[in-house]
């Protein structure tokens, strides 16, 4: 069974989501959780304490947050699996509609991307 990564993107430094949509993504993550979909996930903290590691030309460097060059950061995100890519991309659609419910004044960008097992393309 293929398995996706989601991820939920925003402007940082927007304030706390409201209760609503904690209460409905409970609701969500609950039902997808009950039938074998929704495998881990969760939100993540600011990038005050993250930490990069950059390679470029063969070097190592780290880049302590946070980063002002970063508009939009990763703030959760998901382990799912489905039976196919197009009930991945429908699941997808309803997470990021409970966004635009509850939060309706953020602009949230929900990415799903599949999760390689190998050197194999998608679908493959």
């Amino acid at each position: 069974m293929p398995r996706f990564m989601g991820f939920v993107r925003m402007e940082e430094g927007i304030g706390m989501p409201p209760q609503s949509l904690f209460d409905a993504m409970d609701v969500y993550i609950g039902e997808q959780a009950a039938k074998g979909v929704f495998l881990d996930g969760g939100g993540l903290y600011g990038t005050e304490d993250a930490v990069n590691f950059v390679v470029r030309g063969g070097e190592v460097s780290r880049v302590d947050g946070p980063y002002a060059e970063g508009k939009e950061v990763v703030g959760g995100w998901s382990i799912m699996q489905f039976d196919s890519l197009e009930d991945a991309v429908a699941e997808q659609e309803k997470f990021a509609q409970l966004h635009a419910e509850h939060w309706p004044e953020v602009t949230v960008v929900a990415t799903l991307r599949q999760i390689s097992d190998g050197p194999e393309a998608p679908g493959d």
